[in-house]
């Protein structure tokens, strides 16, 4: 116990900084426990409580701003490797925009709580071009109050910290390893959730060059859905055509055949928010129904045409 405390006094606020920085930068290293450990370390003394906290904002100010002027400067592009980077589910991203929406840039101030969804308000504030007088005070509030959860239940609970922290000294390097290998579990189960999730969402995708082909055709010429946020749709535009709905909303093919050609697509790189919407439509009697391969990013960066939604 003593040594562990000894090497976070000399580097703990470093490592609480960098720690948090790179949880928020989007990789998967879990700051929680080590503000849970520096909280305790601040009951015994040997670091100063406000100063832990003050460390974590930091951190987490950095992060967030670099997403937030990235954010600014490729639009709604960085949403695409806020996806591939975290292992949250794609769908975060509809969930976060359609949160957004309603409570605007307020969602900073418990976005962090919800896995996924941080980084995205984050990402959402700097697309929407909130400004920083507003950003800044409700980006810090929210940081602080969720940062300081975990050092203060360390703080509160002490003593089951200092409990586990004296026994993996005891271990030596078994203890090490142990801590290793549960950090390595935990990343394997959430990448093993966000596979089984794409999985279960497995069905026929469309290329954008069959789509495109399908549109040229008078004789079947599909029906296109896009179900993005409205403010997605206005910012990005839309495939010429397409018809706005919400994933579980069917009411905007209540007159089509059932047997109708659909083609679905959102902007999640793994199409998880239009296989959603796919498997609602099979449920109402739909029989034809693909995602978009690639969602709307995959039909831009081919070169096709985008039109304003009416």
């Amino acid at each position: 116990m003593e040594q562990i405390a000894g090497l976070i006094a000399e580097f703990g606020l470093l490592a609480v900084f960098v720690n948090v920085l790179l949880d928020e930068g989007g990789l998967p290293l879990p700051a929680s426990p080590l503000l849970a450990v520096a909280g305790a370390l601040a009951f015994a003394g040997h670091v100063s409580l406000p100063l832990v906290i003050v460390a974590a904002v930091a951190g987490s100010f950095v992060a967030d701003n670099l997403w937030y002027w990235t954010a600014r400067a490729r639009g709604r592009g960085v949403l695409a490797l806020l996806c591939k980077l975290s292992l949250s589910p794609d769908s975060c991203v509809r969930q976060t925009e359609t949160v957004f929406a309603r409570v605007g840039p307020a969602a900073l101030l418990f976005a962090k709580f919800a896995p996924g969804l941080g980084n995205i308000t984050v990402a959402m504030s700097g697309i929407t071009r909130v400004r920083l007088a507003v950003f800044l005070p409700l980006e810090l509030l929210g940081a602080t109050i969720y940062l300081s959860v975990p050092v203060l239940l360390g703080w509160l609970f002490h003593d089951a910290v200092d409990s586990v922290l004296t026994t993996l000294t005891q271990l030596g390097e078994y203890g090490l390893l142990l801590i290793v290998s549960v950090l390595a579990a935990w990343l394997v189960l959430r990448w093993w959730e966000r596979r089984a999730f794409i999985r279960q969402l497995r069905m026929d995708r469309i290329t954008v060059e069959e789509l495109a082909a399908l549109m040229a055709d008078e004789t079947s010429r599909p029906v296109i859905l896009d179900v993005r946020s409205a403010a997605a749709r206005a910012d990005g535009g839309v495939i010429p055509g397409a018809i706005a709905a919400h994933p579980e909303d069917i009411d905007a093919l209540k007159d089509h055949d059932r047997d109708a050609e659909i083609i679905i697509y959102c902007a999640c790189p793994n199409e998880a928010t239009a296989a959603l919407a796919a498997k609602h439509l099979r449920r109402a009697g739909f029989r034809r129904i693909r995602p978009l391969l690639g969602g709307i990013e995959a039909w831009a960066k081919a070169g096709f045409t985008l039109e304003l939604p009416m």
